[in-house]
């Protein structure tokens, strides 16, 4: 009876010897399963063999060169008892022949050579039509034209130049879209693989018996990435009259390890894999006067600082998919693992997949803030009722089924809450205006300058619905004691002071009904002493 023997393997507890006879054999081999990090890949390459008796060295060619050694793995099963001995990784010729790269690169470059000789062919013939209607009608022919022919020659000259030109045209512009192509394919050129020339893996085994063998080789490579990106759409009046927050939770995938993952399983990690796994150590602090620096040592300083700042990563162009990942939420991580097998070529292009779509409950409220923008913003407060966070990224926001712009979405961890401005409501109008502003000068029997200001807030709702508003406001505060800043009592009373612990800030939450008015005044008046100059902000 045949028996199935698994067996793991740690490069670095590798310590037998292969017997320097042994047979090599390089081994075809395909990938299998890749697990994506934000900051990483851990990739899984398998092969089928047909293992002969005794010693053998197989040889997995031009593996990616920026394989991290520490986290070479090697795992296998068979019909035969075996035992894997060492594993070298090696640097070895790349020999992969033309790249996707270079194909389409050459392809279009083609396109675009084939494309200028049909320009310079119907350029010519341009030129020779007007040529011929710069001829008079007495000079064609031996006896010239007759004049009685001269407006079909016309009709005929103004047709042939009509047409010739349109054709120009169409295959300059034909042209023109080659050469954004071939600029857009330059600026996405794949970075040459760290490490220089590709790897070599060379697995040792020794079998008992000739038989099949099924080895799995993980490796990790760093020049692999996702991001998160989300797609928010509201729909302001759903079928049961409320309104309806669809969000859609997306992975964008890039990668320029060297190798297409084609067909792969792909699995997306919700954390990092090169992550820190164990808190700060605290050291003690010391106080100490403060010296100041020299402010060309701080000038060097910041501008090396400057330089050693990592850019942004440059935008790719974006294919989308439309399935959805199945999510597999631990206790203490999450990890999506995409449906089917999935391709993602290496450098040229990216991924966008679906991890999942929720449903939440929307709670609608308008956020005005009338001394900066007199308008009212739609806003929408959910709860993420998944077991994964989510994670900060980019989000694309529609508003009944149209695109009104994008927003940053915050880290929001299970079960927390969070909030999405869906742009301008138009049908919730605005105006702020300046009612009193007074200033009283020092007199011979007062030392003290007072300044006095008052602002008017309307608000109006023009739907058939009620709205609920959220006004945030702002008034001067000052931390020095001989500066006071105080609330008059014709103030609308407001909801909250000091909202999220923001002093200074005043907040109103008004519930409007169809058709409604309603105002908010703000008054306060500012002390100081006269014989100091003080800096008011505005408005």
């Amino acid at each position: 009876m045949r028996q199935i023997l698994p067996f793991a393997l740690s490069l670095s507890a590798l310590c037998a010897a292969v017997p320097a006879m042994a047979a090599e054999v390089d081994v075809a081999s395909h990938l299998d399963a890749v697990t994506l990090y934000p900051d990483g890949a851990s990739v899984t390459r398998v092969a089928e063999i047909d293992l002969p008796a005794g010693d053998s060295r197989l040889i997995f060619r031009n593996l990616p060169a920026g394989i991290d050694p520490a986290a070479l793995r090697v795992r296998g099963q068979g019909d035969t008892r075996f035992t894997l001995g060492a594993v070298d990784l090696r640097k070895a010729p790349a020999a992969r022949g033309e790249s996707d790269f270079d194909k389409e690169m050459k392809s279009l470059r083609n396109e675009r050579a084939a494309a200028q000789v049909k320009i310079d062919a119907l350029a010519a013939k341009l030129d020779m039509i007007r040529l011929y209607g710069q001829t008079g009608p007495d000079k064609i022919g031996d006896e010239g034209l007759k004049p009685e022919n001269w407006s079909a020659a016309w009709d005929a000259l103004g047709a042939a130049m009509a047409k010739t030109g349109e054709d120009l045209r169409a295959e300059r512009a034909a042209a023109e879209a080659v050469d954004l192509k071939i600029e857009a394919l330059a600026a996405a050129r794949p970075a040459p693989a760290p490490g220089g020339a590709a790897r070599d893996v060379a697995v040792g085994l020794t079998a008992g018996s000739a038989g099949k063998v099924r080895l799995a080789v993980t490796y990790r490579v760093a020049s692999a990435r996702w991001t998160p990106a989300y797609e928010a759409r509201l729909t302001t009046a759903g079928k049961d009259g409320g309104p309806r927050l669809e969000l859609t939770r997306r992975a964008i995938v890039s990668q320029a390890t060297g190798e297409d993952w084609n067909g792969v399983t792909l699995t997306i990690a919700a954390f990092r894999a090169t992550g820190a796994a164990s808190a700060p150590e605290v050291v003690p602090r010391i106080i100490a006067f403060y010296e100041p620096p020299v402010p060309v040592a701080a000038m060097a300083k910041a501008r090396d600082a400057m330089r050693q700042a990592p850019t942004a990563p440059a935008p790719m162009r974006v294919e989308a998919e439309t399935a959805q990942a199945r999510m597999n939420a631990g206790a203490y991580q999450t990890t999506f693992v995409a449906p089917g097998r999935v391709t993602v070529p290496s450098g040229v292009s990216t991924a966008n997949i679906a991890l999942s779509t929720a449903t939440p409950q929307a709670d609608l409220s308008w956020r005005i803030s009338p001394a900066l923008d007199p308008r009212a913003f739609l806003s929408v407060h959910y709860v993420n009722g998944e077991e994964a966070p989510l994670l900060p990224g980019s989000a694309a926001l529609y508003r009944d089924g149209e695109l009104i712009g994008q927003a940053r979405l915050p880290l929001v961890a299970p079960h927390e809450g969070g909030d999405l401005g869906f742009g301008v409501d138009e049908r919730v109008t605005v105006r702020r205006q300046p009612v009193n502003r007074k200033e009283n000068e020092p007199s011979w029997f007062g030392r003290t300058k007072t300044e006095t200001r008052e602002f008017r807030t309307v608000l109006r709702n023009l739907h058939d619905f009620p709205v609920h508003a959220i006004v945030t406001d702002q008034t001067p505060y000052s931390e020095d004691a001989a500066i006071s800043v105080e609330t008059l009592a014709r103030t609308t009373p407001p909801s909250e002071k000091d909202p999220d612990g923001k002093r200074g800030l005043l907040r109103w939450r008004i519930d409007l009904a169809p058709g409604q008015d309603k105002d908010i005044v703000l008054a306060y008046r500012m002390k100081w002493p006269a014989d100091r100059e003080v800096i008011v902000p505005g408005p």
